[in-house]
This record gives structure tokens, C-alpha cells and sequence, in this order.
């Protein structure tokens, strides 16, 4: 394949436009996209061009040709974040990515979605992404990352299949090293560190109190009220609500702390442990930044929320990106996006293999599958594992841990 070839990419479920912005910053040409969400289109609009389309995608939409095609399908239902909903028609749209991909056949795809995908449904949401496109001739390679090993200044764990048809495009390695969260030192070598919070948010001006008087858009949060500024004076560095006095817990906190605990809510109802409001640590990435970081998450250093610019700065979107519609909308398009630094590892990774392995064929098949760096497993990532595991044929994980691990001694011996 002659190595100018192959840089024309389909956007689906694109919403802000963050995958395709780290895209577009590689040299490839977005030539089409699609959200059903109109905030998100108006974004898209606004940052990336017109070659977007408001629509929900089903089985029988029609893409323009492409040398690759990217995306995430909503995942509301099955995030660890929110409610677990069984039978979720939103679900289905992973079946309908997969579908559309081995319709149009594309060079390479790239999926992108969070650590729940892997256990939903005991790993149905998995079987609904492989099975199609295994068949349609796809080398694929399945695993869960964390986007800071990949310059994000963020923990932010996320689930990344990538596939050639009829070649292997490999996977992209991680560029940078991170601490703070389980897995993240896994990555170590002589890797550059991941920015801290501090670092990512160094060079904005004071949040201003209105958003008409903002020197950045979205970069404003309004006086805290008494109880507010309570509370955010009593949380030290990398405290949550639990951590200060009770009397001053929000009502809807303590209502879900004790929930979880009294009244028998099944555990795959539950949903993540609740927090509250969590005092980012300054010398560390971010946790992962969500719809509701601008009310749970506390600046590092002053007594007040992020704000939503500090959001997205977390999320490595650059300033002059404007996000449309209510902050609500905004701050979900926010939360949602794939960062524009991680897509942009990516997008470095095809190029490269682009260049110098797209000509070597190779048989369809999982040619990597990593649910996780570490030795253990929840019951359920064990079920989904195993689903997997006896379907495809590929290394397994204790297997692929021992290939980490000489790779690990390796890299140590060079760095001595």
C-alpha cells in the first residue's frame, strides 16, 4: 500500500470531536461524522468543520468511503459510574459499530469506551464487538489502558480495541509514566511523567465570578455559599466528603452512603462509591474527569469547584475550543470526550503502522486481549475473561502478564 494512503477517517458517536481532533493534529483527514446529540454536532461544528451529520446511527446507515473508521458508542449503559441497566437498548450500539464497520470494510478501526464495557452483561458487550468483525477478516487487539500512560493528566481508564483487516496493526505503546492510581506505575521505564494537575491547569487566569467577564470561555465559577466554603476550607489534598466533619456532608451524599449499606441495593445497582466532593491532589493527575466533575471535583489550591475550561484542560482540549449548548450539556460533552492527547497517541501509532506493517498480512483472529495489568480480577471481569478467553484464541493473561514482565526486566536493564 503506498504510505500516502489510508489517512481518511469516519468519525461515528464522534460527540465534542475529541477523538478526531487528535486525529486531525496527525495529518488525517475527517471526511465525515455523526452524533445524535445537537450540543454535541454544534461543537463539532464549531471546532472541527461541517462534515458532521445530527443522526442515530443503526444498522442501516450508509458511511462515506474510508480508510478508517473511529468511535465510542454512548456508554450510559454500562459505566461504573451511574446505575447498571440490563437490556439497555443503548447498549446495541456497540453491535451496530461492529456492524457498520464489517459492512464498509475499512483499512483500520479504532474503539474506544470505558472499563464497564468488559463485564457488561458477563461480557455479551465484548462477544457483540469481536464476533463480527473476527469474521470479516480483523486482526484485532482488545485492552484496558489508563489515558495517563498516554500524556493525559488524568486517570482515566477506558477500554481500546484496534484492528487491521487482514493485517496487524499492533498496539499502541505507552508514552509517558504515571502514579496515583492502581496500575498506573506499571508503566515505568524511562518514560517521561504524565503532567500533575497544577501542571495542566498552569497559565489560566483566575476563575472569574461571570461568565460575560471570563478572560477564557468557560473558565468561571460563581461564589461559594456559606456551607460551600465550609466545606472546601475542611477538605485537605486528596480528602473526599467522608474525610470532614459530618455535619457537613451534602444531604444527597448521606442519603447514598448509607443506601449502599442499609437498605440491600443489589450490588450491580450501586453503581460507584460515592465522594462527594474530592480535593484534587496537585503533584498527580486528576481523577477521571466526568459530567459531574465541576461539582464534585475541588480545585487543588483555591476553595472552590473546577471549572468547566479547567475540565476540559484536564481532558487536554486546547483553550480556543469552544463547546456549545447549557452547562450541563457542556459539561457532559466534556466528560464524554475521548482526551484529544490520547487519540493523538493513536493516530501516531497508525501512521507508523501505516508505513510499515499494513503490507504484511496476517491471519483475523484476537491477537491480544489485556482486561487488566494487574494479578487480580473481580468475579465479574473473571466471567468476562474466561467468555472471551474460550472463544478467541490468543495468549492468556497470565501469559500476557509474563511477556509485561520480561518486558518490564528488559527495559530496567537498559535504563541501568
Amino acid at each position: 500500500m503506498d504510505a500516502r494512503r489510508g489517512r481518511t477517517v469516519v468519525d461515528l458517536f464522534c460527540g465534542a470531536g475529541g477523538m478526531g481532533l487528535g486525529f486531525r493534529a496527525q495529518g488525517f483527514n475527517l471526511v465525515w461524522a455523526a452524533d445524535a446529540f445537537p450540543a454535541a454536532v454544534e461543537t463539532y461544528k464549531k471546532n472541527m468543520g461541517g462534515h458532521i451529520e445530527e443522526i442515530k446511527l443503526d444498522w442501516n446507515t450508509v458511511l462515506p468511503s474510508s480508510d478508517i473508521i473511529i468511535g465510542g458508542p454512548p456508554c450510559q449503559g454500562f459505566s461504573s459510574a451511574g446505575l447498571r441497566k440490563p437490556g439497555d437498548a443503548r447498549n446495541t450500539l456497540v453491535a451496530v459499530f461492529a456492524y457498520l464497520v464489517e459492512r464498509h470494510r475499512p483499512r483500520a478501526f479504532v474503539f474506544e469506551n470505558v472499563e464497564g464495557f468488559l463485564t457488561g452483561e458477563g461480557g455479551r458487550w465484548v462477544t457483540d464487538l469481536l464476533a463480527p468483525l473476527v469474521k470479516a477478516g480483523y486482526c484485532i487487539h482488545l485492552r484496558k489502558v489508563n489515558a495517563a500512560n498516554y500524556g493525559v493528566p488524568q486517570h482515566r481508564k477506558r477500554v481500546l480495541a484496534i484492528g487491521g483487516l487482514g493485517w496487524d496493526p499492533g498496539f499502541p505503546e505507552a508514552t509517558h509514566r504515571a502514579t496515583g492510581a492502581p496500575g498506573a506505575d506499571l508503566v515505568a521505564g524511562n518514560l517521561p511523567w504524565c503532567d500533575s494537575v497544577m501542571q495542566a491547569l498552569a497559565g489560566l487566569p483566575p476563575a472569574a465570578d461571570d461568565p460575560e467577564t471570563a478572560a477564557v470561555s468557560d473558565h468561571c465559577s460563581r461564589p461559594p455559599n456559606e456551607m460551600d466554603r465550609l466545606r472546601f476550607e475542611a477538605l485537605g489534598v486528596g480528602q473526599i466528603m467522608k474525610d470532614i466533619p459530618e455535619e457537613l456532608w451534602h444531604e444527597t451524599y448521606r442519603r447514598r452512603a448509607f443506601r449502599r449499606v442499609m437498605d440491600g441495593t443489589p450490588t450491580e445497582r450501586r453503581g460507584g462509591a460515592p465522594s462527594g466532593l474530592r480535593r484534587l491532589e496537585p503533584n498527580l493527575p486528576s481523577k477521571a474527569i466526568t459530567s459531574g466533575a465541576t461539582s464534585e471535583f475541588v480545585h487543588p489550591t483555591a476553595h472552590r469547584n473546577l471549572t468547566l475550561r479547567e475540565c476540559a484542560r484536564l481532558q487536554t482540549f486546547p483553550d480556543d475550543f469552544e463547546f456549545a449548548g447549557t452547562q450541563a450539556q457542556r459539561a457532559l460533552l466534556i466528560g464524554n470526550a475521548v482526551p484529544p492527547r490520547f487519540a493523538n497517541a493513536i493516530a501516531a501509532h497508525l501512521t507508523r503502522a501505516f508505513r510499515e506493517v499494513i503490507n504484511r498480512r496476517s491471519d483475523p483472529g484476537l491477537k491480544s486481549f489485556v482486561p487488566t495489568n494487574s494479578t487480580g480480577m473481580s468475579p465479574a471481569l473473571q466471567k468476562a475473561v474466561e467468555a472471551v478467553e474460550s472463544r478467541y484464541r490468543t495468549l492468556t493473561r497470565s501469559q500476557q502478564l509474563l511477556l509485561f514482565a520480561d518486558a518490564k526486566t528488559a527495559q530496567a536493564g537498559q535504563d541501568q
